[in-house]
């Protein structure tokens, strides 16, 4: 139960609604309590008018006054009970509601080396499953246990005023109940730790699968797939069946201890009369169906019990991301303009989760309206300095600067808003293009749209599309090539006008022709920007103000691409054999 202590903040938040639902939910106990009353009134009257003590039209009259109060407050109890539903039900649904938007902030809040070590699936079952697990708890569990809570008291009161010796026969088989049930919970709070995390094992496995469906099927690497599934679902059929095999059992146990407090109070209640003990014979009927309004109750303590282990299981598992502590923070809540320049001051990486050194004592002055290339061979930390500009992660060792002030004290929202990048692996929505286009600025025009696309030499493209512009995408952008797929990442970069255009290697998909379009378009909407161009072609960069050669994690050449062609070094030798396979084509 621990885990769940997290959730009294929001049963703080909607104390009103909790509070009402419990008033309701007295006030629906109290009048289904009467219930039992005026049907031993009955019951006694018809002795008594069996054994002649009491005239038949007494009887009638006694009978009919107590039907219409048996109808009255039910009526009233069911009424309430439906109030109660209404506000705790609804007072539930306010909280997963709040939940889920707990987890999706603290998710976005989290830096890249989380997603490195989490899957999507597992992610995706912590927001959906664990949380409709814990609404179990938050609405019906809570409401259920409020309802026996206060039907038990008022109840077992109105059971020892009428008899204190019957009420005691009737309730002793409940601790024997209650004994089994704690070891029913334990055992099912295991079993059902096991089903969440082998679901969520399922959930990142299935989701996996989906993106990746086109290699699957490239391999024919169906029948090798099937088999997987088929041994994780196995397990989690067999875990599944063994935490439905510990609820079945409080079914039964139920009905057990119910029809033994039913065979004790006859009984005893019996001999009780016989004895002259009680007086009403009614009194018998009265406790049966005293033991009946706690059946419920009793039956839905396991239930109850069920549904807050698999909370407290699933909380856990939500506990787990809600606790951890995102790397990048934003420092500084203030306003922070951001111009463009940018300055590395031995500057160092390190990957956490790999322990591979990308960047090493890397130092270099960017003023703004400048443009930056960096070549190098993969896995020599190019993509590592965007990440570290656009503050994705924060370096192991040195400082960076923007316009002369450390990152680290720049507002976070200032330095991304005024920061567009444009990754190699470009990633789409599964929405239009257009929109996918103005993600990089909600409140731009269609001709503005149109404009963009144009300077990233995709809109021709577009226009081939039956709907055009309004062409809906495949998941991860699957209806485009390669290609296209990224000449749209630079228009949705370029769209936004930001003051710090990163661009990861954004053109390796597009003929050299294309690129030179783009790069002649981009040199023109780029004056005033401060651009830092990651390619391994020399075309690319050649037009740059400086060009950096990473080999290692370090800098080894550094110049203008004049400088550098008159040196003997790794850009010579690139840019000669590039221009010969040029020539060769």
């Amino acid at each position: 139960m621990k885990e769940l202590k997290k959730l009294n903040k929001y049963f703080v938040k909607y104390k009103y609604s909790f509070i009402l639902g419990i008033i309701i939910t007295i006030a629906s106990q109290i009048f289904s309590v009467f219930t039992p009353t005026f049907v031993g009134d009955i019951i006694s009257a018809l002795y008594d008018f069996y054994k002649s003590t009491v005239s038949a039209e007494s009887v009638r009259e006694l009978i009919i006054k107590n039907v219409l109060l048996i109808l009255g407050t039910t009526l009233i109890a069911g009424f309430f009970t439906f109030l109660m539903r209404q506000t705790l039900i609804v007072m539930s649904r306010h909280i997963e509601f709040d939940l889920k938007n707990e987890i999706y902030k603290q998710y976005q809040n989290l830096s890249q080396s989380f997603y490195k070590k989490n899957k999507t699936g597992d992610l995706m079952s912590r927001i959906s499953e664990d949380v409709g697990k814990v609404r179990q708890y938050v609405g019906p569990a809570v409401m259920y246990s409020v309802n026996t809570a206060i039907r038990m008291t008022v109840v077992i009161i109105q059971m020892y005023i009428t008899s204190p010796e019957l009420t005691f026969y009737a309730l002793l088989p409940v601790p024997i109940l209650a004994y089994v049930m704690m070891r029913l919970s334990k055992e099912i709070n295991n079993r059902s730790f096991q089903y969440q995390q082998n679901l969520s094992r399922l959930s990142s496995f299935s989701q996996e699968i989906f993106s990746g469906v086109r290699v699957i099927k490239a391999y024919a690497l169906e029948n090798e797939k099937d088999k997987e599934y088929e041994k994780i679902t196995t397990e989690s059929k067999n875990i599944f069946m063994r935490l439905a095999s510990a609820n079945a059992m409080i079914g039964p146990l139920m009905v057990l201890i119910i029809g033994v407090s039913n065979l004790l109070v006859i009984y005893i209640g019996a001999k009780l009369f016989i004895n002259g003990t009680i007086t009403e014979i009614g009194i018998i009927a009265q406790f049966i169906l005293y033991i009946n309004m706690l059946t419920w109750p009793i039956a839905s303590l396991g239930w109850v019990s069920t549904m807050i282990q698999e909370a407290d299981s699933s909380q856990k598992r939500i506990n787990e991301f809600l606790d951890e502590k995102p790397e990048i923070v934003n420092n500084n809540s203030e306003e922070t303009p951001i111009k463009g320049k940018i300055e590395f001051k031995n500057v160092a990486f390190i990957y956490e989760d790999t322990n591979i050194q990308a960047l090493k004592n890397v130092s270099f002055t960017l003023e703004k309206g400048k443009t930056l290339a960096i070549l190098g061979k993969t896995g020599s930390g190019k993509s590592t300095v965007l990440n570290l500009i656009a503050r994705l992660y924060d370096s192991t060792s040195g400082e960076i600067f923007i316009d002369d002030v450390n990152i680290k004290k720049l507002n976070l929202n200032n330095l991304r808003n005024e920061t567009a990048m444009v990754p190699q692996d470009a990633f789409l929505f599964s929405d239009s293009i257009k929109n996918n286009i103005k993600f990089g600025n909600e409140n731009a025009t269609d001709e503005e749209v149109i404009h963009f696309a144009k300077m990233a030499d995709v809109h021709k493209n577009i226009e081939k599309f039956e709907k055009k512009h309004d062409t809906v995408l495949g998941e991860r952008g699957l209806t485009l090539s390669g290609g296209q797929k990224q000449r749209v990442s630079i228009a949705r970069a370029l769209i936004k006008n930001p003051n710090i255009l990163l661009l990861d290697d954004c053109l390796s998909a597009v003929d050299t022709e294309t690129e030179e379009t783009i790069l002649n378009n981009l040199e023109k909407l780029t004056k005033d920007k401060t651009t830092i161009i990651v390619t391994h072609r020399v075309s690319s960069a050649k037009n740059a103000d400086m060009i950096i050669i990473l080999e290692d994690g370090e800098i080894i050449e550094q110049g203008s691409h004049s400088e550098l062609i008159n040196q003997n070094g790794y850009y010579k030798d690139l840019y000669s054999k590039q221009l010969s396979e040029k020539d060769i084509a």
